[in-house]
């Protein structure tokens, strides 16, 4: 039995406060007493407080004291619009965290996938809290970065399905507190797996004494239904030797004796095991048996005479013949059987490292990146094939939404078209990033641009920016007609569709739309988006049924900034 002297000298603190309260109960009360118990109350609470886990200072950012007094607002950016086929993906300019409490109202409890590259925080100019770069001499260095990301990923734990799953990416800067932030946001059972990434072969020297070679990603799920995909893999690439029968079909010969010491056909006990048994072979008809007695008794005896078991029962035997997937071999004065493995193609569990070329970032990060917008326009950006690799693991589905509110270059944004070319998907992508030096407009915006134009991707982009209706100091109605004007945005972001001239979808907001809407009603429209607070007449909707148009109702949940 172990001993907790922690909680010992906890127990003894905290009955000798409750000492304290007595004795200041008991005595003559002043203006100064109540203040005094409150304060032992503090005291106590604290001393009661979390015990495991990781403790740091958080801090308040800017942009949360003006989300207080401000409503997030879409806006596009119409001269941005990218319009190449109907797959539509949206970048959004802002700090992530507006962008984040934006895309609540769209996507909560909705998406598959999110991948992120957060910040490192090795000390370099490489990231800003509050406006300031946060040196390696903050002494809050480490407190700042984990309030900036617990903000975020809790939204972003909102965002996910029950079987969602998050995959960041970090060094061994933050690697140890991310693990316990994420362990403690999502539950370290909800941890999928860590995987390192060999993505600097060369090398990186910073304030760490070894080189550098490698990072990590960390993938959670938002629960236990979560699961890790398993990765394709064509039969060549696979450890055995996969060959093609005469249909075509891939398979690896295996022989039907069990290896192992486990396997011995004879029990402890004495007795033999279910699968001892002969098979029947007749070398002149190829028939084989293992009930009919043929000429030749081929048992699972190995080369050293040992007695081993079959990898089937009768029933599975007799099957493997009957689809022709049995093998007799003539070896020296014996006969060897095996059988057509055809399993095993259906893809295979991700590794925990990867060290193949194609994950280097600077071969296939940024490479790819100078040879899209030139030289030198961003720093460290990531391997296309290891985030593409990424995504194939949270998800096989090839028709999701993916979101990086963390996205640089756009590095996610590419690898989800070039997935999408590769095994014909429909994966769509949210990007979220900050302007700052103008990273948004002339980096990842011009690099999805230049990704579309020259690999040829049926994919189109809606440019966003995020604006801020006041609330302060102001009842609901006075700002309500603000947010009205952009209900659109939020319904185009959830639904992944584009209302300007698109004949065939309209949006109806006000008792005016829908009056303006069915007296120039004509048979291009398909769908419409009707307010939940806007009640067709009863003439209206035998209009909307005579031209076969599909109503959808924008749900209530969008109006809830308008109802105070």
């Amino acid at each position: 039995m172990t001993t907790n002297i922690s909680k010992e000298k906890r127990e003894i603190l905290i009955n000798k406060i409750k000492e304290i309260k007595q004795f200041i109960a008991s005595s003559p009360q002043d203006e100064n007493t109540s203040t005094l118990l409150s304060y032992i109350a503090d005291i106590e609470k604290d001393i009661k407080g979390k015990k495991y886990g990781l403790v740091f200072e958080e801090h308040v950012e800017d942009i949360q004291v003006a989300l207080k007094n401000n409503i997030a607002v879409a806006v596009e950016d119409k001269n941005l619009f990218i319009d190449n086929g109907e797959n539509i993906n949206f970048l959004i300019e802002s700090d992530n965290l507006a962008a984040l409490n934006i895309l609540i109202k769209t996507h909560k409890n909705k998406l598959k996938a999110i991948y992120i590259d957060p910040p490192y925080n090795t000390g370099a100019k490489d990231w800003k809290y509050n406006n300031d770069y946060v040196g390696d001499d903050d002494t809050f260095r480490h407190s700042k970065w984990l309030s900036f990301m617990k903000s975020r990923l809790l939204l972003a734990k909102e965002l996910l399905s029950e079987d969602g799953i998050i995959c960041v990416t970090i060094d061994d800067y933050e690697l140890s507190t991310l693990w316990l932030l994420m362990d403690e946001l999502f539950g370290e059972y909800n941890h999928l797996g860590t995987v390192t990434i060999r993505n600097n072969p060369k090398g990186r020297m910073g304030a760490r004494k070894i080189s550098q070679v490698h990072e990590y990603a960390l993938f959670f799920g938002k629960s236990d239904n979560s699961k890790i995909s398993k990765l394709p893999v064509a039969p060549e690439e696979k450890s055995h030797n996969y060959v093609k029968d005469e249909n075509g079909n891939y398979y690896v010969k295996v022989n039907l004796r069990k290896q192992g010491v486990d396997s011995e056909a004879i029990k402890t006990d004495g007795s033999v095991r279910e699968r001892y048994f002969p098979v029947y072979y007749d070398p002149d008809t190829k028939a084989i048996s293992t009930t009919e007695k043929l000429p030749v008794e081929i048992w699972p005896i190995d080369n050293s005479g040992n007695k081993r078991i079959w990898r089937r029962n009768q029933e599975g035997i007799e099957l493997l013949y009957k689809n022709n997937d049995l093998i007799i071999d003539k070896i020296k004065n014996a006969y060897q059987i095996s059988f057509r493995f055809r399993g095993g193609l259906d893809g295979q569990m991700p590794k925990s490292m990867w060290t193949d070329a194609i994950f280097s970032a600077s071969e296939y990060g940024t490479s790819v990146l100078n040879n899209l917008i030139g030289r030198e326009k961003f720093q460290y950006p990531k391997s296309v094939e290891a985030v593409m690799e990424c995504i194939r693991c949270m998800s096989s589905n090839k028709d999701i939404t993916i979101l990086d509110f963390f996205a640089g270059s756009g590095t996610t944004g590419h690898a989800v078209m070039k997935l999408n070319s590769e095994d014909g998907g429909n994966r769509k992508f949210i990007l979220c990033t900050n302007n700052e030096n103008n990273i948004c407009r002339d980096v990842t915006y011009e690099r999805i641009k230049r990704v579309i134009e020259k690999e040829n991707h049926k994919a189109s982009l809606k440019y966003m920016k995020v604006d801020f209706v006041p609330i302060s100091d102001k009842l609901y109605y006075e700002y309500a007609d603000e947010l009205l004007k952009h209900i659109k945005e939020l319904v185009e972001l959830e639904n992944g569709i584009n209302f300007d001239g698109n004949k065939e979808l309209a949006i109806i907001l006000t008792e005016e739309d829908l009056d303006n809407f069915t007296n120039n009603i004509t048979d291009e429209c398909k769908t419409i988006y009707l307010g939940h607070n806007v009640l067709p007449t009863e003439e209206q909707e035998k209009l909307f049924k005579k031209h076969e148009i599909k109503i959808n109702i924008i749900p209530d949940y969008y109006y809830r900034d308008l109802e105070g």
